[in-house]
């Protein structure tokens, strides 16, 4: 394997593709680049694009033998107002605007909400926000086929432009029938991880995890208030889920974001479950090549945070510079993870091992290769769970993830500090031992008499039977 795709850091990149970057030449450069998971979004493009995307990933993991995750993001039902008789209005603060079932082009004092179920759903008082939170109006008045609001923020408002309601609990689904089809094609396609959006209920993660089935990881978004208020019902059962700071922000006032952000973090770590940070990170370089002091200093707080990745939108979907953007998150990333500070934040916060001999081992692992010094830590694993109970301990030692499945080693790609390697099926722990040290050298973390710490489960084949620790020598 090229050293330049061991990485010097242990939280993960995703980088969503799109026009800017969907040429096999391009791919090549962001993976070798940092970025270790493609976001596949859904609200663009047809099947077809997307299925050029997964070729194009596919032929090049074969290329370099690095597994690579790929993350299908379904767009979740979208709200939008109707559409204006010239196309834009301006409405003022402290008027009155109607939102209603009246298909005719709106004017300046009303126009169409084609989503009756806001309508029936809200109440006197609630808030409407129009445009990413542009413009915001509370309800004063509400018939069965239309709201009259008072205008709090007025502003430009244009046709079909979208339409948040962050307190009010809405009875749709969290999947259309758009993001079914979306689901069933991503599925066929051998996504690993499909991202569900606009998720307000434990029920809507369910219902994905019901069409799933097993075949990919379901990774929540949570981007409504209504989720964070069923935050451990839905984290329990989701797969990995993502701060998806752009309609969380929108909903939430500017200054819950970042409590939002910690909580969700601090909650995912503590159940091993894998926690992406998204939306802004490094918006200015869609049309800049370097970022912000701010936004330099923001992927610097999710790292501290303990996120386990970090994603990246418009700044490489459609930017200008999508090899700069992923080239300068490396680098934070890494500079972050030299820090003492940083090191030292890690052991503070790291959650006490549950009461399992899974977690009993991954604890022992990480104790022994900080007291001996190892130079990685080879966990073998055929579910992932046994990667995620180390990655969870957050070890000083590299992690060696090594597993029989494909599926399992590309979905261990956005796991904190697990580097992922198929191998074989094992037969026994003198096996193991000998196949950990080959690992640990040809992948570039050990040399010949180091020392590792080897982490599997006897008999071999069955899943979630960690039980057995060794330390060895690599020979």
């Amino acid at each position: 394997m090229p050293a330049s795709l061991r990485r010097h850091r242990r939280t993960k990149i995703v980088a969503t593709l799109g026009p800017s970057s969907s040429t096999p030449e391009m791919i090549a450069r962001l993976f070798q680049t940092g970025a270790d998971v493609f976001r596949l979004n859904f609200s663009h493009g047809t099947h077809e694009d997307h299925a050029a995307r997964i070729a194009m990933i596919r032929a090049l993991e074969d290329k370099i033998d690095r597994p690579i995750g790929i993350l299908a993001d379904v767009q979740g039902p979208k709200l939008r107002v109707g559409r204006f008789g010239g196309g834009r209005v301006q409405i003022q603060t402290g008027q009155g605007f109607r939102l209603d079932l009246n298909p005719t082009p709106g004017d300046v004092r009303r126009v169409n909400l084609p989503h009756p179920e806001i309508i029936e759903a809200a109440a006197i008082g609630s808030t409407l926000l129009l445009d990413d939170g542009k413009l915001r109006l509370r309800v004063v008045h509400k018939r069965p086929d239309a709201l009259e609001t008072e205008v709090v923020v007025g502003g430009a408002l244009s046709d079909r432009k979208g339409v948040n309601v962050p307190d009010i609990v809405l009875p749709i689904p969290a999947l259309t029938e758009k993001d079914r089809a979306d689901l069933a094609f991503a599925l066929a396609q051998g996504v690993q991880y499909v991202g569900l959006s606009f998720v307000q209920r434990p029920e809507d993660v369910a219902e994905a995890r019901e069409l799933t089935d097993g075949r990919a990881w379901i990774l929540t978004k949570l981007e409504k208030p209504q989720a964070l208020e069923n935050l451990d019902a839905i984290l329990a059962l989701s797969d990995a889920v993502m701060v998806a700071r752009g309609d969380l922000g929108v909903e939430l006032p500017p200054e819950e974001v970042p409590l939002a952000q910690k909580r969700i973090v601090r909650a995912a770590r503590l159940l091993g479950k894998p926690v992406v940070v998204a939306t802004q990170m490094l918006e200015s370089m869609i049309a800049a090549p370097a970022p912000t002091r701010a936004e330099a200093s923001d992927v610097a707080t999710a790292v501290f945070d303990g996120a386990d990745a970090v994603m990246l939108s418009a700044e490489t979907a459609a930017g200008q510079f999508p090899l700069e953007a992923v080239s300068i998150m490396d680098r934070i990333v890494a500079r972050v993870e030299r820090d003492e500070g940083w090191r030292a934040t890690v052991e503070a916060t790291r959650p006490v091992p549950e009461a399992s001999a899974a977690d009993a081992i991954a604890a022992a692992a990480r104790q022994i290769a900080h007291t001996i010094g190892a130079q990685a830590i080879v966990a073998f694993t055929e579910s992932g769970s046994t990667a995620l109970r180390m990655a969870r301990e957050r070890a000083a030692s590299p992690v060696i993830g090594l597993t029989p499945d494909i599926e399992t080693a590309r979905r261990l790609a956005v796991v904190w500090g697990v580097h992922a390697k198929v191998v074989a099926t094992l037969h026994s722990m003198t096996d193991a031992v000998a196949r950990a040290g080959r690992a640990a050298f040809s992948e570039g973390f050990a040399a010949h008499g180091e020392e590792i710490v080897v982490a599997a489960g006897v008999p071999f084949g069955q899943r979630g039977t960690t039980n057995a620790l060794r330390v060895a020598t690599v020979k």
